[in-house]
């Protein structure tokens, strides 16, 4: 099966006999291979620039710069050193094609040429140089899909922060940090307040719109390093690395106060929330993320109780 269109390969003929150059192109026209020559070596560098030919049939003895030197500055050049080059020699000695194949060459054909000799090994020579291709593109395409299908397992699908697994893991990375260098971090437990009354008004369909935009105000409103995720339903979470508790209450307060002003278009008209957010520090007793979790939702318990719409830390309550 062939694997490529002829009309679609461009090769490059480099020979300094202008009657080589005549012969080899009208056997490639042929099968259809475009072509474009060139009569010396610095005009045959100066052609794979401007053309990048699929191929090139390139004379191994000419005056000046030769077909080993040609070969031998193309290999080193990234943008050109995949392109395939047989070897036109009337040389058969043994060391000629040896330096050849040292200086990159993939194949050679001794001149005088036999037509379907030269044509079969053009077409066998970019046969593998479209495989090539296609096999990078593949592995390309399936490691982007990899890339993908790692980033949807850590990914909640609604609001597109973390999900509570890949948060908790991330957590407990913090954790192992915090206790082995005594370093500090600190966690928000954040709750939109009356939640279930804006899907009993307007419907699940705007809750999850809520819900997405709620999820975007916070992450604008924190660093790159802290991490933040959706613990489940209208609950979300926030780990600030080395943020002492008084500065994480600052961050949850520009929190709270952003989204109570932001607006949120539905149905033409604009709803406006607001959330009670839990506070609290890991301490050097702290041996799990879940003891600290807790104190933030107990935090965020008295938040709620007296009155929401608030900010309360751990150990203010």
């Amino acid at each position: 099966m062939t694997l490529f269109h002829p009309e679609d390969c461009l090769i490059l003929v480099v020979d300094d006999v202008s009657k080589n150059l005549q012969v080899i192109v009208e056997i490639l026209q042929t099968k259809d291979y475009e072509a474009t020559v060139a009569s010396s070596g610095q005009q045959a560098l100066e052609r794979v620039k401007a053309a990048k030919p699929d191929l090139i049939l390139l004379d191994l003895m000419m005056p000046e710069m030769n077909g080993l030197e040609v070969c031998e500055k193309l290999k080193a050049d990234p943008e050109f050193a995949e392109i395939p080059i047989i070897f036109l020699t009337a040389s058969t000695e043994q060391e000629h094609i040896l330096q050849a194949f040292e200086k990159g060459a993939v194949d050679y054909v001794t001149k005088p040429f036999h037509a379907p000799e030269l044509l079969a090994r053009v077409r066998t020579h970019l046969e593998l140089k479209y495989a090539r291709e296609q096999l990078k593109k593949l592995l390309h395409e399936q490691k982007e899909f990899i890339q993908e299908l790692e980033r949807l397992a850590t990914i909640d699908p609604l609001t597109q922060v973390f999900n509570r697994r890949h948060l908790f893991a991330l957590a407990e990375q913090e954790l192992n940090r915090s206790q082995r260098y005594s370093s500090i971090f600190s966690v928000l437990i954040l709750d939109i307040d009356h939640f279930k009354q804006i899907n009993d008004i307007y419907g699940h369909a705007v809750g999850d719109r809520v819900l997405t935009s709620m999820a975007q105000t916070v992450l604008n409103c924190l660093r790159t390093v802290d991490f933040f995720g959706r613990f489940g339903g209208e609950e979300f979470v926030a780990f600030l690395p080395e943020r002492d508790i008084d500065v994480a209450i600052t961050v949850a307060e520009r929190i709270r106060e952003n989204l109570e002003k932001t607006a949120i278009l539905v149905q033409e008209q604009q709803i406006f929330i607001t959330v009670s957010i839990g506070v609290a520090s890991y301490n050097l007793a702290d041996e799990t993320v879940d003891v600290i979790i807790q104190r933030a939702d107990k935090a965020l318990y008295h938040a709620k109780n007296q009155g929401r719409n608030r900010v309360v830390a751990a150990p203010n309550f």
